[in-house]
């Protein structure tokens, strides 16, 4: 059995440099690639149909109106729904936007939604994007609402700015939650306009990330810094960019991950062999120390955070309880510890910069490996693990400040 996607009623304005059609083409390729659809035998084929003659029986056809804009959760889970019609509300009108349906169905159940009298094949359920996805489906780290919504020339640029902020994490660092955002959303824009790739902006932070390096390792602090904070700005970019313009590669997540991971601990060694050009210095015995305790903290937070996600929970261990997202601003990841560094090197002690990146490091880890304990512990005794996320909802209900900071 083959799936048949058919998009029509497409609407001309571009959100983020794409048609709703090419973003509605691109999302569903991106998923269908990953993701095993209800009826339809692996290996089976997927095809974008311009119209609904020749589409043998026995086929699974989902019709997308081209002029509204699909959260992608709303279109996987529509997907895997058969005998299902997509419907919107708006104050007191409803519209029916999209369906799976039989091919039999595909040309009356398109009529209707084009706002014509064909009646409804018998049989349809019909379900909103708030049914369709429900609460447990937490994408990015946060709980936002399901979305399908209306696309036109008034609405674009409030539209664009949807769509980025639904491409953020919730639960994040302090400076990549409130200091990035806006200009990050400037500079995508700019990356759209010059025709620019997330892989192309990877391919700078991973040049700054390694010149950040050097510089610490020669003892320019300052000039280190600067590459250091740009390069963590392009860490937001390339993400945010890919997620807009549907643009993620396997080639470029791999990137983007090996990056995160490696440099960290690498700037901190390469500042504390810099620090031979500034008074007082560590002794080479306490450097040597400071930095092995640095790298042990580091990867035993990094080894945590992989153990809870494997096996424990779909989430990461920072949103299962809200103190962990409130730890999360602060623990002792890339951007909070570039804070310690600057401060230290502002204050002309970058020596006690570095021994408190050691120091918070290893706060922070035995904080993670004492939480991994307790998630054991719930586990094996009140069963399944759920992030905190599903209790608040997205609409807002809960006002509590947990709520009001990691929700979006």
């Amino acid at each position: 059995m083959s799936l048949y996607i058919h998009i029509f009623n497409e609407s001309p304005v571009q959100l983020w440099g794409l048609t709703n059609a090419q973003r509605i083409r691109r999302e569903l390729a991106q998923y269908l690639r990953k993701n095993r659809i209800t009826g339809l035998e692996s290996g089976a084929d997927i095809e974008f149909v311009e119209n609904l003659e020749g589409i043998p029986a026995g086929g699974i056809l989902v019709l997308f109106r081209g002029d509204y804009v699909y959260d992608v959760r709303v279109m996987a889970n529509l997907i895997d729904a058969p005998d299902t019609l997509l419907r919107v509300d708006a104050g007191d009108t409803s519209e029916i936007v999209a369906g799976r349906v039989t091919p039999e169905m595909g040309t009356r159940v398109k009529a209707h939604i084009q706002g014509g009298n064909a009646e409804l094949p018998q049989g349809l359920r019909t379900e909103t994007p708030e049914t369709l996805v429900p609460p447990s489906q937490i994408r990015l780290k946060k709980a936002q609402a399901a979305f399908v919504l209306p696309v036109n020339r008034d609405n674009a640029r409030q539209l664009e700015h949807h769509l980025f902020k639904n491409a953020y994490k919730g639960v994040t660092d302090l400076v990549t939650k409130w200091v990035w955002p806006v200009p990050a959303r400037w500079v995508t824009r700019l990356c759209v306009r010059f025709g620019l790739r997330p892989n192309h902006v990877t391919a700078v932070s991973w040049v700054l990330a390694v010149l950040a390096g050097i510089l610490f390792y020669q003892g320019d602090l300052a000039a280190g810094l600067v590459m250091g904070w740009i390069m963590t700005f392009l860490d937001t970019v390339d993400g945010k960019l890919a997620r807009v313009t549907v643009t993620s590669s396997p080639v470029g997540n791999y990137l983007d991950h090996v990056l995160d991971l490696l440099h960290p601990p690498i700037w901190y060694m390469a500042w504390g062999l810099g620090l031979a050009s500034f008074a007082p210095v560590l002794l080479p015995a306490d450097l040597t120390l400071t930095i092995v305790l640095i790298f042990v903290g580091y990867i035993a937070g990094r080894l945590v955070e992989g153990a809870f996600s494997q096996w424990l929970g779909s989430f990461g261990i920072y949103s299962w309880r809200r103190i962990d997202s409130f730890t999360r601003l602060i623990t002792a990841r890339r951007n909070p510890c570039l804070i310690l560094m600057t401060i230290g090197w502002l204050a002309g002690r970058p020596d006690l910069a570095l021994e408190a990146v050691a120091v918070w490091t290893l706060v922070s880890s035995l904080f993670l490996i004492i939480r991994l304990v307790m998630a054991v512990q719930t586990r094996y005794t009140q069963g399944p693990l759920y992030s905190w996320l599903i209790e608040i909802g997205p609409h807002g209900e809960d006002r509590s400040l947990a709520a009001r900071w990691f929700r979006h």
